[in-house]
This record gives C-alpha cells, structure tokens and sequence, in this order.
C-alpha cells in the first residue's frame, strides 16, 4: 500500500526549531515528527511512502534517504513553488501505480496511534471515496459546571467536548484523485464536493493524537509520548 506524506510546512510557530529544518523534521524525544508517521505507516503493513516536499526538502531526504534502512521504499516530489496541500497530495499521486485501489493521505506533523485496518474497513463497507481520522475535540482550558440558577457547581479540567475535528490521516479512493485542485486544499474544494455527493465519511477514533503547531505543543507532545511508552 502507498501513502503520500504532506511535510512541507515551515512551522513558524515552532521557531527556532524550524530555522534549518521543515516543521516535520523538528525532533520530539530525539526523533523527528516525519518518522513518528512513517513508523506508524509501517507498523500499519504500508511500505512505499511518497514524501510531499517543500521549505528545506533536503534536510528530509539526507535523513531518510530511499527508506531501505527502515524498510520501506521511500520517494520524494519537491514543490518548486507551494501548490496547497490538494495540489500536492495530486502530483504525489503520479507516483502511486495505476493498481492501488486505496491511498493513504496524511499530515506529517501530527501523530496518532489509530489502528489503521478498521478504517480501511470502513471506508470499504461504505463505499466511501474518501474517510477521514476524526478526533473528538478537548477543551485547551477547564470549563464551570452551572446549575439552572446560575451557581458554578465545579470544574471540568479539559474535557472532552462533543464535537470531532479533522486528525489529518485519510483513505482515499484512488479514482478521486483526479478532483482534488492543481492549487490550492482539498479541504475547501473536493471534501465538501463528496460530502454533497454523500462519498465524505469519518472514521471517529478514541486513540491517542496530538497536533504539535507549538513550541508548547512540542514540549507536551515529548512527555505524553513518553507516559504511552
């Protein structure tokens, strides 16, 4: 199975750490962000990854090189000028042979532990063209409980809130290819053309997940990674 990466992010948010490198490289407990995706890919049974470069490629392709020290077949296409994410993963997909029927699509800058055989699942029993990791949503701060008199009756540090956000790892149908945008994302012009169609489905998963957009996303980010072992 194929899986196009999108790391080609500069992280200003994570300066200085993105001064020489993409936001993808930027290491959390000694490993860049970019191998906590490919290791997940491989333990998942994906072993040809297509990298999605931009903003110091190079720094991407001297660490991981053709991936035949990781075991997987690793290529790279390097965006000469920022095509969007949608673009992107398009001209990624012209490295994908015409007899994979499914893609995996991800952000190489997050992490996550979800399991990825149930998602193919189902994705296949719904006869999706593309499903969507969905995380549910944690409140950044606590959040007061109030009686119908308006009395705060406690506090709820983050909770969980009842909404799901995109976690960035798709499965994707590889005849939909050929609607995502030459420029721009996909997630403002092809996702809401299936989701009319009734082809958009998610995937809600309860697995570990984290963005890291942040200086003090990185640091948290290094020490839940180390309490999950």
């Amino acid at each position: 199975m194929y899986a196009l990466i999108v790391a080609g992010g500069e992280g200003q948010r994570l300066r200085p750490y993105t001064e020489d490198r993409p936001k993808g490289m930027v290491p959390v407990n000694g490993k860049p962000l970019l191998e906590y995706s490919l290791d997940w890919l491989r333990t998942n049974g994906v072993d040809h990854v297509v990298i999605l470069c931009g903003y110091r490629a190079d720094v991407v392709m001297d660490y991981f090189k053709d991936g035949c020290a990781r075991e997987q077949h690793i290529e790279y296409f390097v965006e000469e000028t920022p095509l969007g994410r949608g673009g992107a993963f398009k001209k990624g997909f012209s490295f994908v042979p015409p007899s994979e029927e499914l893609v995996i699509g991800m952000n190489g800058d997050n992490l996550n532990a979800q399991d990825l055989g149930p998602m193919i699942q189902g994705h296949r029993a719904n006869a999706a063209l593309v499903t969507v990791l969905l995380t549910q949503l944690r409140s950044p701060y606590g959040i007061a409980d109030l009686t119908a008199e308006g009395r705060i009756s406690g506090f709820a540090e983050k909770p969980l809130l009842p909404h799901w956000l995109n976690a960035g790892v798709y499965v994707i149908s590889s005849e939909v290819f050929s609607t995502f945008p030459d420029l721009g994302d996909h997630e403002d012009s092809t996702f809401p053309e299936l989701a009319r169609a009734g082809r958009l489905f998610g995937f809600k998963s309860s697995a570990y997940w984290r963005a890291v957009d942040t200086v003090k996303d990185l640091l948290e980010a290094g020490k839940e990674l180390k309490e999950l072992g």
